[in-house]
């Protein structure tokens, strides 16, 4: 898959998704990215147009009218596309077509994205080749700070290129945040991974704090409510590999992180597929 510099944004023309694009454009002009905005018609697209003429004439018009908004304050690359369909069946293929680095997802939490997509929203983000960063309401507001959490059940390392990469972008200081566990091997595991993955930052020059969360508690309420306590912009995670297969999960701890209250953007990372790793800024 060739990239292009470019951020795809899904909208269905409602505020979460205009802060999507806000977001978009806002990255996209400290890194010098295109922006593409992407529209699939569907049965709510009907009814949010019905009287307004032919639909593809008022879906073009609505999403130029976006970029004509946007083009005002900023001196960004953007561009339209729409098409009928499924956006679960779709959003990949366009990700591929447009040569899309990252897609910028807007959602009103896991309900929202269900009903923007459909059922099987969450396959969206899993089925990716490129990360999907997940932002609600909360408006951007630099990445100065990622939190890279690592516990016993993520392999917290293949997140290393994505983050730093990020982190290079922006000037960013990338937070390690060391699950505690009572397990001995879990334990040891753990640091031995933050361990790996300092190495590695070091050699990529990158800024880092290593950080561990407090014994006891629900680990993912602990990890936002530190992301809060802390400025956190942005959390990095990891989808799990099922096993024999190509595609990635989003268990329990990854959706309350990717929905959190706090409303922090949460790049959702599928690293590994089919033995390449899809992802450069």
């Amino acid at each position: 898959m060739k990239l292009n510099n470019t951020l795809l944004v899904p909208t269905d023309f409602s505020d979460v998704c205009h802060n999507a694009i806000d977001y978009a454009v806002k990255v996209a002009k400290d890194i010098g990215f295109k922006v593409v905005i992407y529209h699939v018609i569907n049965k709510d697209t009907h009814a949010l147009f019905k009287g307004q003429g032919e639909i593809g004439t008022a879906v073009a018009s609505k999403l130029q009218n976006i970029i004509d908004e946007f083009k005002l304050q900023f001196d960004v690359e953007m561009e339209f596309m729409y098409e009928s369909g499924s956006i679960f069946d779709l959003i990949h293929a366009k990700a591929e077509e447009t040569g899309a680095n990252m897609i910028i997802l807007g959602t009103h939490g896991k309900k929202g994205m269900q009903h923007l997509m459909g059922s099987y929203a969450l396959k969206v983000i899993t089925q990716s080749q490129v990360p999907t960063v997940v932002v609600q309401k909360k408006k951007f507001g630099g990445i100065n700070n990622i939190l890279f959490p690592i516990n016993s059940f993520t392999e917290a390392r293949q997140k290393v290129g994505y983050a730093s990469a990020i982190a290079t972008r922006f000037g960013s200081t990338i937070h390690i945040y060391k699950e505690r566990v009572s397990d001995a091997g879990q334990a040891s595991r753990i640091e031995i991974i933050a361990k790996q993955i300092a190495e590695e930052f070091n050699k990529l020059g990158v800024k880092y704090t290593i950080n561990s969360s407090e014994k006891g508690g629900e680990s993912a309420k602990k990890l936002v409510e530190y992301a809060v306590e802390t400025g956190m912009d942005m959390v990095a995670i990891v989808t799990e590999p099922q096993l024999g297969t190509n595609y990635f999960n989003l268990g329990p701890w990854n959706e309350k992180i990717m929905f959190n209250e706090a409303q922090i953007p949460v790049m959702c990372i599928n690293p590994v597929q089919q033995g390449f790793i899809y992802f450069d800024l």
